[in-house]
């Protein structure tokens, strides 16, 4: 991975098995008695501080020793009631206590086992059994199998409703230990006792877990009610293989000849940063803004399109809502701002910060904030998000009857 590893994660979806692990860091952070320095976003007519050119207070001016770590840590090797403790336990949580004293939550220390399981979600694959869950009407559910899938191929079906993992009933489960009891390693087996509709008998679907990739990029035409035929693109996240699969889906939707394209990017978390102004290119001109990067006041750089614009004279309309974070929300605020798409659905998520990510020798990695996104307009993304041009919401009753009114919405200005 390449271009400075320039990373964009949320917390606001879970996309079947892919996102969970990126939480295991927190644990390490909720004993932590650190100052909050984390800061709301600008306001003008906010208080201000006094006393800023005092004196700092005195345990932040003070000289630290640091043969007081060592002290602790040997005070809990030989004190502690559960020892022995492992020392890499130990150094591994020092580690993410001290990246946690920033009260960034996009920076965040890496042990080596999360920080493989990071790089292969970013590549686009891992190992489990492959399909997108969900909880509807109160039940564990598969929303749908995932392509040429382990879950596939043994006959999970999109709706069916899971009641037990092997012997554990899914009864009240959360989410993410729904992801954890499912995912595994690649050869073990799960078994899934599941309900589909219009049925009264349980199955047993025994399914052998393997690697799977991720595609990132799904395509299909659809038809608006005056007969026009539209391009719908769903953008799954933004990995390595999107570019490649974007331009596939992009080919397949011209040879068909489109009026109109739908980019639904909702419930998408992001991913690489080339990958957002690629696909932007595909609409703005090149030389033209997509995004800008803030590292301070006097430091902005400009990213700028690098296409041939081919799809710059089609009406698009951009699907978005809380789950769209990052680069999602770079490619949605570009076309925005150049008035090339009009955004449908739910304001996004406000993850507009910029991780660096460093890997070390021993495996372990460290994601760090160094800078901030604005849109070609200069509108912060970070902690705003992107407003929708056409608020249109997506219920829990519309979810659990499987309705789509943003994507009705989107057909209805198209057409």
């Amino acid at each position: 991975m390449t271009f400075l590893k320039k990373i964009f994660i949320t917390y606001g979806t879970i996309f079947a098995l892919i996102i969970v692990f990126v939480l295991g860091w927190a644990v390490g952070n909720k004993s932590l008695p650190t100052p909050n320095l984390v800061l709301e976003n600008n306001n003008p007519e906010a208080g201000k501080v006094i006393g800023k050119d005092t004196a700092p207070p005195a345990w932040l001016s003070r000289d630290v020793d640091f043969d007081i770590f060592w002290q602790v840590w040997q005070i809990i090797q030989s004190d502690y009631v559960d020892k022995p403790v492992a020392e890499p336990q130990l150094f591994y949580g020092a580690m993410q206590g001290l990246v946690a004293s920033l009260g960034d939550p996009y920076s965040n220390f890496l042990e080596p086992q999360t920080a493989k399981n990071f790089t292969e979600e970013l590549a686009g694959h891992f190992e489990g059994i492959g399909a997108e869950i969900g909880i509807k009407n109160d039940r564990l559910t598969i929303i749908s199998p995932l392509p040429e899938s382990p879950a596939e191929k043994a006959g999970l079906k999109g709706g069916d409703k899971v009641f037990f993992i092997d012997d554990f009933d899914t009864t009240d489960i959360s989410l993410s230990d729904a992801v954890s009891r499912i995912r595994g390693e690649r050869g073990t087996q799960v078994t899934l006792k599941v309900l589909r509709d219009n049925e009264i008998d349980f199955r047993d679907i025994i399914i052998t877990r393997d690697t799977i990739k991720i595609v990132s990029v799904q395509q299909e035409m659809k038809t608006t009610t005056s007969g026009k035929k539209i391009s719908y693109i769903k953008i799954i996240n933004f990995n390595e293989d999107t570019s490649y699969r974007f331009r596939q889906a992009v080919n397949e939707s011209l040879s068909q000849g489109p009026e109109g394209f739908i980019i639904d990017v909702r419930n998408d978390p992001g991913g690489f940063l080339d990958k957002a102004i690629e696909l932007a290119s595909y609409w703005i001109p090149s030389g033209k803004i997509v995004v800008q990067e803030k590292f301070s006041e006097n430091n902005i750089q400009s990213h700028v399109a690098t296409g041939s614009a081919q799809l710059n004279d089609f009406q698009t309309v951009v699907l978005v809502n809380g789950g769209s974070a990052s680069a999602s929300e770079i490619l949605a605020g570009a076309l925005q701002d150049h008035g090339l798409a009009t955004l449908v659905g739910e304001q996004t998520f406000g993850k507009g910060s910029v991780q660096d990510l460093k890997e070390f020798s021993n495996g372990s990695a460290l994601k760090l904030t160094i800078a901030r996104w604005l849109t070609p307009d200069g509108r912060q993304i970070d902690g705003d998000g992107i407003a929708p041009d056409v608020k249109v919401e997506l219920t829990e009753d519309d979810y659990n009857n499987d309705k789509d009114p943003q994507l009705k919405k989107a057909l209805e200005i198209l057409n």
